[in-house]
């Protein structure tokens, strides 16, 4: 837990962070791993598996399930939701409670230098091109092409724009 400063949170042995890896009060991290000099704001929730590249800023009261692959320099706005499961049941057929077996994660992937607004929703099973703006309480449920900005319920495109400053 090399850099992380420490207060009220739950952070399990299997957690892998970075260097200089910043994180804000009241978090819940289970077996992902979090790349160099990223910050982790108050009440996100990171599930087992979930990467979490160098040098992002996941804002407070974010979700992030497994399955999710966030590459380096991504934006997670405030209160934003990723689901890895576009059919979810409690129970099978035969009335049975599923168990992990039953259940069936799909992949997410956040590509280099994407924005992701404030209480967006973010379905399992697409990809988030490089340098892509998802507008604030955007549901997400395709593909976003790199440098596409989409808003709305369901996203839509709005246009396109120039790279970010990354290097």
């Amino acid at each position: 837990m090399s850099g992380a400063a420490a207060v009220h949170q739950l952070i399990s042995p299997d957690v892998k962070l970075g260097r200089d890896v910043k994180i804000f009060g009241f978090v819940n991290l289970y077996g992902c791993e979090i790349g160099d000099e990223t910050k982790i704001g108050s009440f996100v929730e990171i599930q087992k598996g979930a990467r979490i590249g160098p040098r992002c800023k996941i804002s407070s009261h974010t979700f992030i399930c497994e399955g999710v692959v966030i590459e380096e320099g991504v934006f997670v706005g405030h209160g934003v939701t990723f689901i890895n499961d576009r059919f979810p049941r409690a129970t099978n057929s035969d009335g049975r409670l599923k168990s992990d077996a039953d259940w069936h994660c799909q992949q997410t992937l956040i590509k280099r230098g994407a924005s992701i607004g404030s209480g967006a929703t973010i379905l399992g099973g697409i990809t988030i091109g490089a340098d892509a703006i998802i507008g604030a309480g955007s549901v997400v449920t395709k593909d976003v092409p790199p440098n596409a900005t989409v808003a709305g319920n369901p996203a839509r495109a709005l246009g396109s724009h120039c790279s970010s400053n990354l290097s």
